[in-house]
């Protein structure tokens, strides 16, 4: 059985935070005000995985009025999310990331390459694009970033591996 899992996550910016995007940290003057480390990407990534296997979505597992996921890491949460979703596999992930600045496109291996470890799949079933909001809204004007992730897995009817 085919399933697909869209995720999506948007984050304000605020200066004196670190930047972490698809687990690599991105030089940059500002980074996402958050419960958890904001990696925006990897939240979309986990809402992905739990939308694709019916697993609700990161705001019921990992809601940010629970203290022990105050700073959690994105790997952390994806730790835990792939505890909670059935055993699958993943056939295709895509991912876009929305933002002016900072250019991610020197990040983009290491982005597809850390993504691809924290699921134990091969990097070459994994993309990621940047694509800025040519100035338009929140994240046109720099004070937002945004992700989404579509993901496409395999499971029999029994949520069983394929």
């Amino acid at each position: 059985m085919l399933r697909i899992g869209k995720g999506f996550d948007i984050h304000r910016f605020a200066e004196n935070i670190p930047l972490r995007i698809g687990g690599v940290d991105i030089p940059f003057d500002k980074g996402c005000l958050a419960h958890s480390d904001g990696d925006v990407l990897i939240h979309a990534v986990i809402d992905s995985l739990l939308g694709a296997t019916g697993c609700g979505d990161i705001g019921t597992h990992f809601p940010d009025s629970n203290p022990s996921y105050s700073n959690a890491s994105g790997r952390d949460l994806m730790c835990r999310a792939l505890g909670i979703v059935p055993a699958c596999v993943c056939i295709n992930l895509d991912m876009t990331v929305f933002c002016e600045q900072p250019k991610l496109s020197p990040f983009r291996k290491a982005i597809e390459e850390s993504v691809a470890d924290m699921l134990s799949i091969d990097p070459g079933i994994v993309n990621f694009k940047a694509k800025t909001m040519e100035l338009l809204g929140e994240i046109g004007n720099g004070n937002a970033i945004a992700a989404e992730a579509v993901m496409l897995l395999c499971l029999n009817a029994k949520g069983n591996p394929a």
